[in-house]
C-alpha cells in the first residue's frame, strides 16, 4: 500500500469515528434534555468536537437529529437503503399475504424498538410549533410512505390484494396504521408491551385491508 493510500484509510476511519461520536453524544443530548434543550456548542462538548467538526461533517442541529434517527432506524451507518437490508427481506420471502402483513408488523415493531425512544422525546416537545420539527416528521413520513407502497406493491403483485381493492387506499390504511404517533400513543403513553403493539398492528392491518373493498 502506497504512503497515500493508507494515509486515505487513516482519515476515512478517523472521520467515521468522529461521525459516530458525534452521533452517539447527540443521542444522548436529544433524549436527555430534547431536540430544544440540544445546542450545538453543548453537543460539541459532549462529543469531544468543535462546532464547526459538527458542521462540516454532519450539518446543523435538524440534520443531526435526522442523521441519529437513521442510523437507529437501519440499526448502523451503513449506506444500505431500508428495503436492501435482512428485515425487508424476511417481508418479501414469505408465502401469503397474510404472513407477509405479519412480517411487515413485526418489522414495525423492529424500527419502534430502535427509533421510538427518540421519536417520543420529539412527539412530547410539540413539533407543531418548531419549524425544523415539523419538517423532520414530515420527511420521515414521506419515507415511511415510500416503504409503505413498496410493501403493498409486493402483496398486490404477488397474491393480490382482493377486489375492490385500491393500491392507493392500502397504501394509506398502512401509512396511518404504522404512524409513529400511533405506537408512541400507545407504547410510551398507555404503557402497552412491544408484543401488544406488534399483534394489534399486525390484526389491524389484516383486518383493514379487506374492508376496503367496495
Amino acid at each position: 500500500m502506497s504512503t497515500r493510500g493508507y494515509d486515505n484509510s487513516r482519515r476515512t476511519e478517523a472521520a467515521r469515528l468522529t461521525r459516530a461520536r458525534i452521533l452517539a453524544a447527540a443521542r444522548e443530548q436529544f433524549l436527555g434534555v430534547g431536540y430544544h434543550g440540544t445546542t450545538i456548542a453543548a453537543l460539541a462538548r459532549a462529543a469531544e468536537v468543535s462546532p464547526q467538526t459538527i458542521y462540516n461533517t454532519i450539518g446543523g442541529k435538524a440534520e443531526v437529529l435526522k442523521a441519529v434517527y437513521d442510523v437507529l432506524l437501519a440499526g448502523d451507518d451503513e449506506p444500505i437503503a431500508m428495503n436492501q437490508r435482512p428485515e425487508m427481506a424476511r417481508v418479501r420471502t414469505q408465502p401469503d399475504a397474510s404472513s407477509t402483513l405479519r412480517a411487515y408488523a413485526a418489522f414495525a415493531r423492529l424500527l419502534l424498538e430502535r427509533t421510538g425512544p427518540l421519536l417520543g422525546a420529539v412527539l412530547a416537545e410539540g413539533a407543531g410549533s418548531d419549524a425544523e420539527l415539523s419538517a423532520f416528521l414530515a420527511t420521515i413520513d414521506t419515507e415511511r410512505r415510500i416503504g409503505n407502497t413498496g410493501v403493498v406493491r409486493h402483496i398486490a403483485e404477488r397474491f393480490g390484494l382482493g377486489d375492490g381493492v385500491s393500491p392507493d387506499r392500502a397504501v394509506d390504511l398502512v401509512w396511518t396504521l404504522t404512524a409513529p404517533e400511533n405506537a408512541d400513543r400507545l407504547v410510551r403513553r398507555c404503557r402497552w408491551s412491544f408484543d401488544d403493539y406488534e399483534r394489534w398492528l399486525s390484526d389491524a392491518l389484516a383486518a383493514g385491508l379487506p374492508a376496503l373493498a367496495r
